[in-house]
């Protein structure tokens, strides 16, 4: 199976024109991700459980198939490194769920790690045990990845992120 790529939309708008593909529904598969990043133009890795993952600056989304038969999953988990401080927390929920009121996807959670540190994880999962439409698979995807960024962008902007990290980049550190 194979994804038209004139059909990929880029990160600027919606695709000029529909794909030409299967009829019917498809079985999604790592190979198929593989070929929708290697169109999207987005480096990518196998981990070592076997997940696809594309490493970004700030972050690593995964594309990842749990379950099996009509109960099997394709999620798309992004981990943000930015680390906070456990005392920003109360804080950094009231954003994450203002984001995840206004937005579809990815829906935000926090993990606390054992040293106290705080990140976020987003999400979003579909169904594919019994197939789904390619089309709808694909600017699923597409959506998921561009929603992922952009998320990452929101949040520095209202946690007011965006200064320190241009002050940082003007004098050639690390952001913490």
């Amino acid at each position: 199976m194979s994804i038209d790529p004139s059909s990929i939309p880029n990160f600027g708008g919606q695709p000029e024109q529909q794909p030409e593909g299967p009829t019917g529904p498809v079985l999604p598969d790592q190979d198929l991700v593989k070929q929708l990043l290697d169109q999207m133009e987005l480096k990518y890795v196998v981990d070592e459980e076997g997940d696809l993952a594309a490493p970004w600056e700030q972050f690593r989304t995964y594309f990842m198939f749990r379950g099996e038969d009509e109960q099997a999953v394709f999620s798309v988990r992004t981990f943000y490194d930015r680390p906070h401080q456990i005392e920003e927390k109360t804080r950094l929920l009231e954003s994450v769920d203002d984001w995840n009121r206004r937005t579809l996807w990815p829906k935000v959670y926090t993990h606390t790690h054992d040293d106290g540190t705080v990140r976020l994880i987003g999400e979003a999962q579909m169904l594919i045990g019994t197939g789904v439409d390619i089309n709808h698979f694909v600017s699923s995807v597409v959506s998921w990845v561009r929603a992922a960024i952009e998320f990452d962008k929101w949040l520095a902007e209202q946690l007011g992120l965006e200064q320190q990290i241009d002050d940082a980049e003007d004098s050639g550190g690390d952001v913490e």
